[in-house]
């Protein structure tokens, strides 16, 4: 199989050999159509306020400028004062009012548009049904008219108004949806963009008296409208990662993007196969990934009556979780992790589950361990192995919901401890953040503009720091705001600036604007890092609005080095986010950030080609979207669950796992940590960095190594320990003894070195582990490696 690998990276390139295929007649007449084809772009919210409209004609207004033919039809603007000014001139073609039941609704005046014949048409409500009588019964079929005839078309949708998703607003929000459209519409659109907004944002702009029709329903508050945000930011993350696996393949990438989870059970038809199935539903939900299931069979030889029983209540479970089946045939025992691999590799796995091992040690040394083999063979992909706790504490298959600690008692009595947090929390200002998959998707520019927003209501906002990076549309959103002058700092010989938080406290504003949350403040000041700073000004009351990308967080570096090759220096401990109030994402389609990059509204001109040319090429884009989507869905969740709902969207889990991470000092060292820091914290579970060291002392420059990992590990929030081992033949013991002193549930360990010393020094250590830790789950994360590509 490692051959087959090297191969395989030896052609890399050969997935672009495609470009050079002749196309049939079908394709190119299908090439033709689509260049005479309108392009259609959707705007998505969780609900109605949230902005939509406003960015559609804002769009809109830009394209005018641009010299489009722009003109708005079936616009409703709710007379909000913002969305009204974005008008701006646009032409309106009348509409035709209609009326149902006492509700004044608008169709499209179609006859008058294809007169008009203009380049773009904006338009409200996409899942709006037509008056009775009318030519067409549906909004959607009116848009596709106008597609057809060679008119691009911006609308909008709420989420609950797509079909099957309806199903889920109705049961966790008991909303009534009543004119819907098809789930896969949104596949069938040039661009989406997610319109995303807090719960808190919404409440607001509803007391403020800004959301009169659609803010009146019984369901529309805070948990609620987190479950409907969750819910859109989980389903244009779907989308993106189809476009992703789309794109990965046309350029003959193998395995995991880095962005999304999916994870492989490989059972048999056996009792314990439901088990397995359940574990995996468990991790797949709790990681919002998608679940597959294999098992492999023999085709000479009958199934008996016991497994096709198993077989039969295993497929039914497999249907209820939703997961994707694959019944593969079984060539023989020592092939088996060969066509394992493959499979996963296929399929983008980022994770295989399988159970431990039950062989002795001497059946393992005459026949091998097909456990071992994976693990060896495994590329690009994690191994979790499922523990034996049938024979320790029972069977564990389903999540059990947290019961309700006891500090949540309203008589409790609260610790002096407590109290401190609480009246913290009281005093502390409110904190805000807009993340970004990239530079220049407009976080600046939509923290300007609440920022302004807020001024005009009476505010007292002052910016504290703000980079525009000489885009021209952030700087002129500075307006009235005003600005505290940086502080001078010498270094190295030459003056530079820093945000002089001492003079923000002085000014003890209301609302302070900060850029730039990631980064790392020059030399010499008091803090080495802004956010610290931020900490500072909130603890003093006074708020803050703050901009950050999805890839400066420290537990995603890893998925971030993966997706673009870049390690990235600046990094915010995701502590940070976990404590905003608010965290909201503004999100754009790749093909638009491209554009605006060629028009250099993102960087500088002789910066363009480099950028297109590596961080923003189209796929990196996609990924960071992608991840961008599903930490802000993660993010969501996790308040829901903070909210004490009924139930989140990812299910509970059992409140008593503890993760152990064993860590030495190998390159993969800090993902090791970082892995268990976001397992831990997905299961609200403790969790334990061990670094081993065996036998000889730790000289100096290993010292400092070991401190970073230190380092790394209690700024994510967890403890740190050295574990030593008299030699390398003692180290499984050592490392079970500590994990069982802590009660830990998993154990996660690094991949064996892929040199023929390092795999025998590491693999002794590793086959002991598998042996005398069944009862624990263990999770072997491999390294990354760019180069394995798809064979032609």
């Amino acid at each position: 199989m490692s051959s087959d690998h090297e191969q395989a990276a030896d052609q890399r390139g050969n997935g672009r050999l495609d470009n050079y295929r002749r196309k049939s007649p079908e394709e190119i007449l299908l090439s033709i159509s689509k260049l005479h084809r309108g392009r259609l772009k959707i705007f998505i919210g969780a609900v109605s306020g949230t902005g939509k409209t406003y960015h559609m004609l804002r769009e809109g207004a830009a394209l005018k400028d641009q010299g489009i033919d722009v003109v708005i039809c079936a616009v409703s603007t709710q007379q909000r004062p913002e969305t009204m000014e974005q008008l701006r001139g646009l032409e309106r073609v009348p509409s035709i009012p209609w009326i149902s039941d006492g509700i004044k609704k608008k169709d499209l005046n179609m006859e008058a548009l294809l007169e008009r014949n203009p380049e773009v048409v904006l338009v409200d409500g996409l899942a709006h049904r037509n008056r009775p009588g009318a030519e067409r019964p549906t909004r959607w079929d009116d848009i596709q008219e106008l597609l057809a005839r060679g008119i691009s078309v911006m609308t909008t949708v709420n989420v609950y108004e797509l079909e099957g998703v309806r199903e889920l607003a109705q049961k966790y929000v008991n909303i009534k949806v009543e004119e819907t459209i098809p789930a896969n519409l949104l596949e069938l659109a040039d661009e989406v963009r997610l319109i995303d907004v807090t719960p808190e944002t919404l409440l607001q702009r509803f007391s403020e008296g800004n959301l009169k029709n659609s803010s009146a329903a019984p369901w529309f508050e805070r948990g609620n409208l987190g479950v409907l945000r969750e819910l859109a930011l989980r389903l244009v993350a779907e989308g993106v990662n189809d476009s992703l696996e789309k794109h990965r393949e046309e350029m003959g990438m193998l395995g995991p993007s880095g962005a999304a989870e999916r994870i492989l059970v490989s059972t048999q038809y056996h009792w314990n196969g439901s088990i397995y199935i359940r574990r995996g539903q468990q991790v797949a939900k709790r990681l919002n990934g998608d679940l597959h299931v294999v098992t492999f069979v023999r085709k000479d030889l009958r199934p008996s009556k016991e497994q096709l029983a198993f077989k039969q209540s295993m497929t039914k479970l497999i249907d209820k979780v939703g997961a994707q089946f694959a019944e593969l045939t079984l060539l023989s025992r020592r092939r088996l992790p060969d066509q394992l691999i493959r499979y996963a590799l296929d399929h983008s796995v980022t994770r295989i589950l399988i159970g431990h091992s039950k062989q002795t040690f001497w059946q393992e040394l005459l026949q091998g361990s097909v456990v071992y083999q994976i693990l060896r063979k495994s590329r690009n992909m994690d191994i979790f192995i499922v523990a034996d706790r049938a024979a320790h504490q029972g069977e564990r298959i389903m999540p059990a919901k947290m019961a309700a600690s006891r500090q949540g008692s309203l008589y409790h009595r609260l610790s002096s401890r407590e109290v401190d947090e609480r009246i913290g929390r009281m005093t502390r200002g409110r904190f805000k953040v807009y993340i970004g998959a990239a530079p220049g998707v407009g976080k600046t520019y939509t923290m300007l503009r609440e920022g302004n927003h807020l001024l005009k209501k009476g505010n007292d906002v002052v910016i504290g720091y703000l980079e525009t990076h000489g885009r021209a549309e952030t700087a002129g959103q500075v307006s009235d705001l005003p600005t505290i002058e940086r502080m001078i700092l010498s270094y190295g010989g030459a003056n530079l600036t820093e945000m002089d938080t001492a003079a923000i406290l002085k000014r003890n504003p209301e609302l302070v604007l900060v850029d730039e949350l990631a980064h790392t403040n020059v030399p010499g000041s008091k803090h080495n890092k802004r956010y610290e700073d931020i900490l500072d000004i909130l603890n003093a009351g006074i708020s803050v609005i703050s901009t950050v990308n999805v890839q400066h967080l420290e537990s995603l570096n890893d998925s971030v080095e993966q997706i673009t090759g870049v390690r990235v220096r600046e990094t915010v401990p995701d502590s940070i986010l976990r404590m905003a109030d608010e965290v909201e994402l503004i999100d754009v389609a790749p093909q638009a950030l491209q554009t605006r990059m060629k028009a250099g509204k993102i960087y500088a001109s002789e910066k363009i080609q480099q950028a297109l040319e590596h961080f923003f090429k189209i796929g990196n884009l996609i990924a960071l979207r992608e991840l961008a989507l599903r930490e802000i869905a993660d993010d969501v969740d996790e308040r829901l669950e903070a909210w004490e709902r009924k139930s989140s969207l990812r299910g509970p889990w059992n409140k008593r796992e503890f993760i152990f991470v064993c860590v030495k000092l190998t390159p993969s060292a800090e993902k090791l940590i970082r892995r268990g820091f976001r397992i831990a914290y997905r299961l609200k579970a403790g969790w334990k960095v061990a670094y081993l060291q065996s036998g000889r002392s730790i000289g100096e420059e290993e010292r400092k190594k070991i401190e970073s990992l230190q380092s790394l590990t209690e700024r994510l929030g967890g403890t740190f320990e050295i574990a030593t081992s008299g030699s390398p033949f003692q180290e499984a013991e050592v490392l079970l003894a500590k994990a069982d002193e802590c009660r830990a549930t998993q154990l996660i360990i690094g991949p064996n070195g892929r040199n023929w010393r390092s795999r025998i020094r590491e693999g002794i250590t590793t086959r002991k582990l598998l042996r005398i830790a069944r009862h624990l789950d263990i999770l072997v994360v491999d390294d990354y490696n760019p180069n394995i590509k798809r064979e032609p």
